[in-house]
This record gives structure tokens, C-alpha cells and sequence, in this order.
């Protein structure tokens, strides 16, 4: 059954839906860029019913300034009190979930991430966003500049296609673009600047306290930009052949499958 409910946090009333379920690890979700809680074409009010439907409590809200949530939208680099708000109310709602996992797409990831607020026990998070500035999903799903390490996988792919070849032998292919294009394939990745958001969520990686899994839609430009600007070390990466950005359609059976393994963590 799912209720819809508020709860404070720093004085604004934050809208809050709860998928029960009588399992005691409880799964909560955290809307990116500036979505509400249902998510892009009810993606994430699906998911919870998904997760729900399997065993698991899920609990969703809209932070400060979104959806029928009051207060000022700061973005995500200022919604750590709406996460750790959050928590206890999830708490509150669903009294005998004793665990409770967190997850996170687009810059809902990075701000998992990047706040690390007390009382989750595992984060699963989805395509963090490293681009410096605020993903807004509902005007694009992706940066409207692709990321180096798009264009090495564009060009990579072009060498490897039989046509694109022909079209080089018979000199349709522009071969000054495309060495140029070649050259950039082995150019060293530039590092981070300490204060950008790409090394601050490396910084988060490293210190995190509770277990926590990545999951990347390889063909999204946001799963490349991480890709080339962070290096998770030992956390574990798991990527699906797919540009959806959100795990749409098809993907989303993916999408839960990886998250229901998650919420079996002992």
C-alpha cells in the first residue's frame, strides 16, 4: 500500500510518499536534478512499487523548493538536510525497518555522496553527476557538450566499422578531423582541480563508512563524464550497455534487479 505523508526539515514541510512492505531493510529514494519524487515519467514511483512489490519499504520525497515540498531550491549542494531529515522519517513511518539502504541518479548520487548523512547503511548510486553547475533532467537528460571520453568511444567505434573504413579508402572522411580525432585517444586525462566537484566526490569515495555500489548506463554522456574525471578505487562498478540516462523501458528491470541485490547485503 502506499501512503503519502510529510515531514519537517528546517522549517519548510517536505511531501513524502511510503511504499510499505514488511521487510526490515527499507530502500530510500532520492530524485535528481530537479524531479519530483515520481521521477521522469513515474520511473522512480515505479521503481518503489517494484522494490515494495519484492519485500522492501520504499521511501521518496521532494526535497526544499520541488514538487508540493515548501522552502527555496537550492540544489543539490544544499540538500543535505533534506536527506537527513529524511531518514527518521522513514523511520517513523515504517518502525520496523531496523536497515536502510539510499539510492541515487544523476546529481542525487553526488549529493548522497557528497553530505554522507548518519543512519543509512549502504549507498547504490546511479550515473553521479561531476559537471560543475546543477543538473536540471526535466530541460535534457544529458550535457549538451559530450565528455572526452564520449568522443574517444564515437571515434573508437568509427575505426572499427567496416563503412566507415570504405568511406575512408574512397576518401569521403575528412583525414585531418580524424587524426586529430585519433591523437586525442591517447592524450593523459587531465586531473581535477582540488576543489571540483569530481574531486570532491573521489575524496567522498575514499572515506566513505558504509558499503556502496556504482551503477553506470555506459552509453549516458553524465556515466562517461564520471568515468573519465573520477576513479572509484575499490567500490564496485556495475554497467549496463545502455545510453538511458534514467534506465528507461527496458533498463529498469535492470535497474531493480541490481538494487533488490544491494538491499540483500548482510
Amino acid at each position: 500500500m502506499r501512503h503519502h505523508l510529510s515531514f519537517p526539515c528546517e522549517g519548510a514541510a517536505l511531501a513524502a510518499t511510503l511504499d510499505e512492505a514488511p521487510g526490515t531493510t527499507g530502500l530510500l529514494i532520492v530524485s535528481g536534478g530537479n524531479e519530483i519524487r515520481s521521477g521522469a515519467h513515474r520511473g522512480m514511483a515505479m521503481l518503489a512499487q517494484r522494490i515494495a512489490a519484492a519485500g522492501h519499504p520504499v521511501f521518496r520525497f521532494d526535497r526544499r523548493g520541488i514538487g508540493d515540498s515548501e522552502g527555496a531550491n537550492g540544489g543539490f549542494e544544499t540538500s543535505g538536510p533534506d536527506i537527513a531529515a529524511a531518514i527518521p522519517a522513514f523511520r517513523a513511518a515504517a518502525p520496523h525497518v531496523a536497515r536502510i539502504a539510499a539510492f541515487g541518479n544523476c546529481d542525487a548520487a553526488s549529493a548522497l555522496l557528497l553530505h554522507r548523512p548518519l543512519g543509512l547503511d549502504a549507498l547504490i548510486l546511479a550515473n553521479p553527476w561531476t559537471y560543475e553547475g546543477t543538473a536540471d533532467e526535466e530541460a535534457s537528460e544529458e550535457p549538451a557538450l559530450p565528455p572526452a571520453a564520449a568522443i574517444r568511444a564515437r571515434y573508437l567505434a568509427r575505426l572499427k566499422d567496416p563503412k566507415s573504413l570504405l568511406r575512408l579508402l574512397k576518401g569521403e572522411v575528412d583525414l585531418r578531423k580524424l587524426l586529430r580525432g585519433v591523437a586525442a585517444l591517447g592524450r593523459k586525462k587531465p586531473r581535477a582541480a582540488p576543489d571540483s566537484l569530481a574531486a570532491r566526490l573521489d575524496a567522498a569515495l575514499a572515506a566513505l563508512p558504509c558499503p556502496v555500489t556504482i551503477l553506470l548506463a555506459t552509453g549516458d554522456r553524465t556515466a562517461q563524464a564520471f568515468t573519465e574525471a573520477c576513479h572509484p578505487g575499490a567500490v564496485p562498478v556495475e554497467c549496463l550497455d545502455s545510453p538511458s540516462h534514467s534506465f528507461a523501458g527496458a533498463d529498469a528491470e535492470w535497474l531493480a534487479a541490481r538494487i533488490l541485490e544491494k538491499l540483500g547485503w548482510r
